[in-house]
């Protein structure tokens, strides 16, 4: 199941003072497809708009107080409709859908050399699976009504923030059609220099441009709600899901990270004003541009494909558990893998590797192992793919983190939460209020011109607290573990290799876990009369 959120905050404390969120299913048609309805999506939105309205009635709030309102979204799903008809021409693709690998292979024969990283210093990105672009080409490639409808000039692509924004400020009957620089800048369409569709990346994939959304920044006035209980309501931020929680978490400081634990798990780092180019598998992406006169800001950025999915894998395809609760209980009992080592390597290896023929493994057994060890192996796999990624942030920015900011959902787990302490060896530090993503969201619209009712200080934010966990083992031990751990990524490797069939679809890859947490958020802010005055 994917969940669609809606928040709404107190605009000068952060406090969460209501929310809802529905259930949407998710696609998967062939092995290794992920897809997403984006009726579904939209109509989700709507749902929660309406029902979060009623619950703050009863709360005696009057929602005329609500001033502006901010999307945040899964970054490189892809989606492509019909601007006269304002219907989707094909279900979503989802960020981690692996169909396009045949794509990518085709597409790295025309660059010298097959070098993945060939437009890392435009993009910031290694040509990939993961990235709009390819998914847009096999669109463009396998699907007869949008080849059609880009023939007719009735198409429009974008990432589900451009759906939600299009759709949310009149659709077909004059709907806005825009992005932010956060979601442009994981497309590989996009130079993350000059801030603009780049024409000769464009060429490459051979993708016209009159498709792609106009590109924005990440904090201003796009359009009004047109329909529903916030008519005439500003959509004034945009954030995809990992820059809005590095925005929700403050990290607005050079050298700052945050680490996000949700399906997968995402560490950005801001690099301030300044694009760094990783020479550790890392991606250069776009933090954030607070405005459309403000500068933009950089983040380098670790990915890893599987966090959260190794929990429900271990519920919903071993059985080994009935909730996700309980892998946390499981692992307490016994407070160590006893060997054993998990590499949860289901849609290959993201960063540092980049290494679609990796598949997952867990190795150390012995007769003694038991369900426990295993989960507390699964926990622990989470925290080693983070250290990999801050080892290589560390390397890059050459000023080793002191602490590490984290969200989501897992951080609930304090068996989870102890362990990455003590493999990281810093403090993790955990925030109060767990919906940094709805709150970065939230404060880009509340802070955009024209609506001016947060001023992005964190001294203003007095709501947010932290749990902080401090390292309980010795970095000898942690450094022995992290060794094992990195012996057995390398025995994932090479498991398969992709061969590009006729009909441009890759059939070689392993089936994804069932009941991905995939959030594509829409939240609501309020004004007036919880800003001192400072409501306009």
């Amino acid at each position: 199941m994917i969940k669609k959120h809606q928040n709404v905050f107190n605009a000068k404390t952060a406090e969460l003072l209501s929310h809802h969120q529905v259930e949407i299913q998710q696609k998967f048609p062939k092995e290794g497809w992920v897809e997403q309805d984006p009726k579904e999506i939209l109509k989700s939105v709507h749902e929660c708009v309406e029902r979060t309205c009623e619950k703050l009635q009863q709360l005696n709030i009057d929602i005329t107080n609500i001033r502006a309102i901010g999307v945040s979204n899964q970054r490189e799903t892809t989606v492509v409709w019909d601007k006269t008809t304002g219907e989707p021409l094909y279900n979503a693709i989802v960020w981690l859908d692996l169909r396009t690998q045949s794509t990518v292979e085709r597409l790295l024969k025309r660059i010298p050399g097959k070098n993945k990283a060939f437009f890392k210093f435009r993009t910031g990105l290694p040509l990939s699976t993961y990235f709009s672009a390819v998914k847009l080409r096999w669109l463009l490639d396998n699907v007869e009504e949008i080849k059609q409808a880009v023939d007719d000039g009735r198409a429009m692509f974008g990432t589900i923030d451009s759906w939600l924004i299009w759709s949310l400020t009149g659709g077909k009957n004059g709907g806005v059609h825009c992005t932010d620089v956060t979601n442009a800048s994981r497309t590989m369409l996009f130079n993350i220099h000059s801030l603009e569709w780049d024409p000769e990346l464009c060429q490459f994939f051979d993708i016209p441009m009159e498709i792609l959304p106009k590109v924005r920044s990440s904090s201003e006035i796009y359009g009004l709600m047109k329909s529903g209980a916030l008519t005439g309501v500003p959509i004034s931020g945009c954030l995809g899901d990992q820059s809005a929680a590095l925005v929700g978490q403050m990290c607005f400081q050079n050298g700052q990270a945050k680490n996000t634990y949700g399906t997968g798990c995402f560490l950005l780092c801001n690099t301030g004003q300044k694009s760094v180019f990783s020479e550790h598998g890392l991606l250069t992406t776009i933090a954030y541009k607070l405005g459309r006169d403000k500068p933009v800001c950089y983040a380098l950025e670790g990915s890893v494909a599987i966090a959260g999915a190794v929990v429900r894998w271990l519920r919903d395809n071993l059985g080994i558990v009935k909730t996700s609760q309980e892998v946390e209980k499981l692992a307490a009992e016994v407070g160590t893998s006893y060997g054993c080592y998990f590499v949860p390597a289901f849609s290959g290896l993201y960063a540092p590797y980049w290494e679609p023929s990796a598949r997952g493994i867990i190795c150390g057994l012995t007769q003694f192992t038991n369900k426990n060890h295993i989960a507390f192996a699964a926990l622990e796999a989470v925290c080693f793919q983070t250290r990999e990624i801050l080892d290589a942030i560390n390397k890059d920015c050459g000023i080793p983190l002191n602490q590490l900011q984290v969200d989501g959902g897992m951080t609930n787990n304090k068996v989870l939460m102890q362990l990455q302490s003590d493999i990281l060896c810093i403090p993790v530090v955990k925030p109060s209020m767990p919906e940094t993503t709805a709150l970065g969201a939230a404060m880009a619209a509340g802070a955009a011109e024209g609506v001016g009712i947060w001023s992005l200080n964190p001294g203003d934010l007095t709501a947010v607290t932290c749990e902080r966990f401090e390292p309980q083992i010795n970095p000898e031990e942690s450094e022995f573990r992290y060794a094992r751990w990195k012996k057995a990524v390398l025995k994932s490797m090479g498991w398969e290799t992709s061969e590009a069939p006729s009909n441009g679809d890759t059939s070689i890859f392993c089936s994804l876990p069932l009941g991905f947490f995939i959030m594509s958020s829409m939240i609501m802010l309020i004004g007036a009369k919880y800003v001192s005055g400072t409501g306009k």
